[in-house]
């Protein structure tokens, strides 16, 4: 499939636009701008009034003002590189045009002195006297029509000037298309959006600063046409991943039974919820590929489990994959308790089983005697063999993306796939970032689960601190201390752990406290760890290497030193890893004063709330959807237009579109579809055209 003949002019090279050389185009690429297309989607972000008055008496300054004058007096430049002034009187007084670096001739053939010109440009007042640096434009009065009411101002770069983004852009208009629409006629007429075409020229001309706002038509039509874009490609990457027959797993509850009866309490609704449409997903013979997603806490393992009992009720398999040893460790460990109560078999696989122990476990697990396997990727490599996998649960703690989840399906599994994360995000980016997937959430904490005091305490107190975690482990209690990270160098973060380690181990004892942090082995940093869990250690100082899922019941109390310096997802996980025992839990977050303003809102939130999902919400509104799960590895697309964080609602529409449109045009060969295809092109959403196979 090649990309259709009516967008070429789009996709041509830059310097085939009118007044856009070799040198120009270089610096346009430093911009992102690489094809006339993507300056279709540079829209201008402010506008300037060029609207002509009588005088600039009224305004205020510095303001930008046009104003017919006429040219009096030139005042030449006393020394080189000196200000050149022209005197100009408008229709109630006079005021000064200051030049840098200008040759006498030319000035005075731009202004000759006596006639009538048009000036437009930024007046301010310096020494008391009116003045306009170098105006933005000098027209004669019958050539001042040509000068736009308001006018379009751009993101610029080194090399690029406000007239060269414009006329570009003007020449790139000119190749507009005609293009057949993709949007649902019945949105396009309750939004009152234009056609394509013409909403591009709208935003490029914008009358009025209203027209500049992301809900003027033309713009929320054009940032709609990009989500649905990226929408309907996640849609197809879903109807790819089902279009593998899966199998129809239907749960006996012979199992299931018996672990809901050995609980010593009841799930929450949230999990019944959750367990109910992971069942009801596994049951149909279309692939399951669901996002389970729950805060630090709320129960995510029960549910995971119950997934996996029903893949061997149905007398298949299940796999549960986690990103690190250790994670794959502590999965077992919370696992293992169920599995004894349900009576199935389940064994873990990592990189580190060698030899006949290895070759014992892939035999068992060839002819189906290992009911349940916790791994690391390594149950992915060559000589890995299910006897009948249904389920591979992926603990996501490393973004898996659609990528990833595609090239599982591509290994053949017909598998159910359900992702889980302890990271709520937004309504809006699981969308961007999971749309592919359906969702289930977890949004109560089970009982039991006791509330942290979190509490805010400056550096300059820290003999305070360990006093109270002397206190502390004297009552037999353990506790995290975590130490920031450096980004600077490793090395660094090394030395700030390895010295609170020495100075907590003199302030508490020898073999009180542990060190874990990124340089270590990894033997040395599962024996720091088991050696905390088992309470041998009563303080593990630790760089942010625990904030993935390690589970101590007995840890009630959690440092954090320089917490200003950490995310608030971040402390929020951190916070997560105290609470999960029987006693009271703390945390408490040094800072080094003064704080500036965003890390003491971050603060203030985490003092406010435990809710994770409310957190995330406040996270996306201080920082932007691209730092919050780090676009780069992310795999969260970056829209030119769309604003994730202000579009949430429109994005669900383009989702809930996208899905529909398949749904009725699996091949995209109505009209509607084939306008959507050229959208795909358009967008250079080039993985989904290869998605959309024949038949």
């Amino acid at each position: 499939m090649s990309r259709p003949a009516i967008l070429f002019p789009l996709f041509a090279e830059l310097d085939t636009l009118e007044g856009v050389g070799e040198k120009t185009a270089k610096h346009f690429a430093q911009m992102g701008v690489e094809r006339p297309r993507d300056l279709l989607f540079t829209l201008p972000y402010a506008g300037v009034d060029r609207r002509l008055k009588r005088t600039i008496r009224d305004c205020v300054p510095p303001a930008t003002v046009t104003v017919e004058v006429e040219v009096g007096a030139h005042v030449p430049a006393r020394r080189k590189g000196g200000p050149a002034r022209v005197f100009v009187r408008d229709a109630e007084t006079e005021f000064q045009l200051v030049f840098f670096h200008a040759k006498p001739d030319y000035l005075q053939k731009q202004l000759p002195t006596g006639q009538r010109r048009v000036v437009s440009g930024k007046v301010e007042i310096f020494d008391g006297l009116a003045q306009m640096v170098h105006p933005d434009h000098i027209l004669r009065p019958e050539d001042a029509r040509d000068l736009p009411e308001f006018e379009p101002v751009y993101p610029l770069t080194a090399g690029i000037t406000l007239k060269l983004m414009q006329k570009a852009v003007a020449a790139t208009l000119a190749r507009v298309p005609d293009l057949a629409d993709w949007i649902d006629p019945a949105l396009k007429a309750r939004e009152k959006w234009p056609g394509w075409a013409e909403a591009i020229r709208a935003a490029h001309a914008p009358g009025t600063m209203s027209d500049l706002a992301a809900e003027a038509p033309a713009r929320q039509r054009l940032a709609y046409d990009e989500l649905f874009a990226h929408q309907l490609t996640l849609a197809l990457a879903r109807a790819s991943l089902r279009r593998g027959k899966g199998r129809a797993s239907v749960a006996t509850g012979r199992y299931q039974r018996k672990v809901l009866a050995a609980l010593p309490y009841r799930p929450t609704g949230a999990q019944e919820r959750a367990m109910g449409e992971i069942a009801a997903d596994m049951a149909a013979d279309k692939r399951m590929s669901r996002l389970l997603q729950g805060d630090v806490g709320s129960g995510k393992t029960l549910v995971a489990f119950m997934a996996l009992l029903v893949a061997v009720e149905a007398g298949g398999q299940g796999v549960m994959m986690a990103p690190t040893e250790i994670l794959a460790r502590q999965h077992l460990e919370s696992l293992r308790p169920l599995a004894e109560d349900a009576g199935v078999v389940l064994e873990v696989l990592t990189g580190r089983d060698k030899g006949g122990e290895r070759a014992a476990k892939l035999a068992a697990l060839k002819d189906g005697r290992i009911h349940i396997l916790v791994g690391t990727h390594a149950v992915f490599q060559k000589d890995v063999a299910f006897h009948d996998l249904r389920l591979a649960i992926i603990d996501e703690q490393h973004r898996f993306g659609v990528a990833q989840r595609m090239e599982l399906a591509a290994k053949g599994l017909t598998a159910d796939v359900l992702v889980m994360t302890a990271t709520p995000i937004p309504r809006s980016l699981s969308l961007a970032q999971y749309g592919d997937m359906d969702v289930s959430i977890l949004d109560e904490k089970p009982a039991g689960r006791k509330p942290v005091k979190t509490a805010l305490v400056s550096s300059g107190r820290y003999d305070e601190v360990v006093g109270h975690l002397r206190q502390a482990v004297a009552e037999g209690r353990q506790a995290y201390w975590v130490c920031p990270l450096v980004e600077e160098s490793e090395l660094v973060d090394l030395t700030a752990a390895e010295d609170r380690f020495r100075a907590l181990r003199v302030s508490l004892g020898e073999g009180v406290v542990g060190l874990v942090h990124g340089q270590m082995p990894p033997s040395e940093k599962d024996a720091a760890m088991a050696a905390f869990a088992e309470g041998r250690t009563k303080v593990l100082v630790a760089t942010t290497v625990i904030e993935v899922g390690v589970n101590v019941p007995n840890a009630s109390i959690m440092v954090i030193e320089r917490a200003e310096i950490f995310g608030l997802a971040q402390l929020h996980q951190l916070r997560g890893r105290v609470g999960r025992g029987a006693a009271e839990s703390t945390c408490l977050m040094m800072y080094q004063p003064p704080l500036n303003d965003g890390a003491e809102r971050r603060l203030a939130i985490l003092r406010e709330t435990e809710d994770g999902f409310r957190i995330a919400e406040e996270d996306l509104a201080m920082r932007g959807a691209g730092d919050l799960i780090g676009t780069a590895q992310s795999g969260l697309p970056r829209f030119r237009i769309a604003d994730l964080e202000r579009q949430a609602a429109l994005l669900a529409v383009a989702q809930s579109d996208a899905r529909k449109l398949l749904a009725d045009d699996p091949g995209l060969t109505s009209r509607r579809g084939e306008a959507a295809r050229v959208l795909l092109w358009l967008m250079a959403q080039d993985r989904a055209i290869r998605l959309i196979k024949v038949g």
